[in-house]
């Protein structure tokens, strides 16, 4: 890594003296300009912010959107899609320790708000609520202000802050990018000193890895084109490459459209059992849970993941970074040369699988190939938060995709199965697509009466009749 990421990387929560050190250091800048014993990346931005016209006894964030404007901003905003995302992994715990989680646009204007309202109540104060700029020319260095005008992870703390409204504070933020790399906004936590503390560091780090694994999963399915509301190409979406079979290879491999050579390798999570890694040449292997978890999440995250980013999305209470290093490398005994060397954790080669497969009869319009595809639920046994995100979103694209569908058999697929066996809206779906009369509608209209007898619930007046 070089000096310099390292530098914005290091997490910088210290005791009282550090804190006494910083506000010295921030008073000789701004009556002489010096910046010994500060980081290079909050001296730079020192410099910034001063160069910009910051005012540091009064700062003016402006609202830059407001009520229906900000409403229908957001409404139209890729990042409203990470929502569910950080609200699984981060939100819960900012609102029992004390903490505020923010989304920002890539100008730095905060779009969402949310966490301990005390935490709330007191940013108020300063200007940090939602539609208001926090970009460094308007709010001085603060975390995502800092992190979209350098383009890395930043944490701040206390008096780091260039203004002094803000130096009670300390904060942590990670840039969000869409699937072709631009910057779409900044993710962020706010509170007290523990909000710029190293756990702190990897959880917002492997959240905005998750929010980033859904925005291109999401691409992937809705395919190629404008149609997808942002403009961004399905073939930007590593680790979920649009698969078709090869002649004369192995079923069980695949390859990526747009490349020269297949894949070498493939990876089953939708069937009963841990996981299964075929490899060309080589007898297929049964993978033990953890392996096929971390062969599963490198595929989805082609950038690749940190030691304490992977422990996140692996086990965020309990899992340290020595364990998950364990973990890599008795993979890599099993797997072979699979797993690169690298620092972060990548893959080698790409490696297809069977999610990737589902999603991209999703975007060819393929129900039919899709409900083939999806055998179950990605590791059922799994409870790594990471692969409980791949699980939840493929289900609910195949569920949204077969309740829009017109094909009955397509619909008595998936009700056959028994993540749809009580499916409400698929058996009313089936009622709406079948004729009075039929096998199929008749059997719909019935199943819907056992279900409001079951649940006790359900409108007195069936529709479907």
């Amino acid at each position: 890594m070089p000096d310099g990421e390292r530098d914005l990387l290091r997490p910088v929560a210290r005791a009282l003296p550090f804190g006494r050190a910083l506000l010295a250091a921030h008073e000789r800048f701004l009556s002489a300009g010096t910046t010994a014993g500060v980081r290079d990346v909050v001296a730079d931005s020192w410099r910034r912010s001063l160069r910009s016209g910051v005012d540091p006894d009064r700062p003016a964030p402006p609202v830059a959107l407001t009520d229906a404007d900000l409403r229908a901003y957001r409404s139209e905003h890729p990042l409203r899609h990470a929502l569910p995302v950080v609200r699984g992994l981060l939100l819960d715990a900012a609102v029992t320790e004390g903490f505020l989680v923010a989304l920002t646009d890539a100008d730095g204007r905060l779009l969402w708000l949310a966490g301990d309202a005390d935490v709330r109540r007191a940013v108020e104060t300063v200007g940090f609520v939602e539609g208001a700029a926090w970009d460094e020319a308007h709010a001085g260095t603060n975390a995502p202000g800092t992190a979209l005008a350098t383009g890395h992870d930043v944490q701040v703390h206390g008096a780091e802050h260039f203004t002094r409204s803000v130096q009670p504070w300390s904060c942590t933020a990670a840039v969000l990018r869409d699937p072709g790399g631009r910057a779409l906004g900044a993710l962020d936590v706010t509170g007290r000193d523990a909000a710029a503390s190293a756990l702190m560091l990897s959880l917002v780090r492997a959240t905005a890895a998750a929010v980033e694994a859904d925005l291109r999963a999401r691409v992937l399915a809705r395919g190629p084109g404008p149609a997808g509301g942002a403009g961004w190409p399905a073939a930007s979406v590593s680790g979920g490459w649009p698969l078709t079979r090869g002649s004369g290879d192995d079923p069980a491999l695949a390859v990526p459209e747009g490349r020269d050579a297949p894949t070498t390798a493939r990876l089953e999570v939708l069937r009963p059992g841990s996981g299964v890694l075929h490899t060309r040449g080589a007898p297929a292997l049964a993978l033990s849970l953890r392996h096929a978890e971390l062969l599963l999440l490198l595929a989805e995250h082609p950038r690749g993941l940190h030691a304490d980013e992977l422990a996140v999305l692996l086990h965020p209470e309990a899992m340290s970074d020595v364990a998950v290093r364990a973990e890599v490398s008795r993979l890599r005994r099993a797997a072979g040369p699979l797993v690169d060397r690298s620092r972060p954790y990548r893959l080698a080669d790409p490696l297809g699988t069977d999610v990737a497969g589902v999603r991209e009869a999703l975007a060819a319009g393929d129900l039919r190939a899709a409900l083939d595809r999806y055998a179950g639920p990605v590791l059922p046994r799994s409870r790594a938060p990471g692969v409980e995100q791949v699980r939840d979103a493929l289900a609910s694209d195949v569920r949204a995709a077969v309740l829009h569908a017109t094909d009955p058999v397509v619909l008595e697929r998936w009700l056959d199965r028994e993540e749809g066996a009580e499916d409400w809206q698929a058996w009313e779906r089936l009622v709406a697509v079948t004729p009075p009369g039929s096998a199929a509608h008749a059997r719909a209209v019935g199943r819907l009466d056992l279900l409001v007898r079951r649940l006790g619930t359900g409108p007195a007046a069936h529709p479907w009749r």
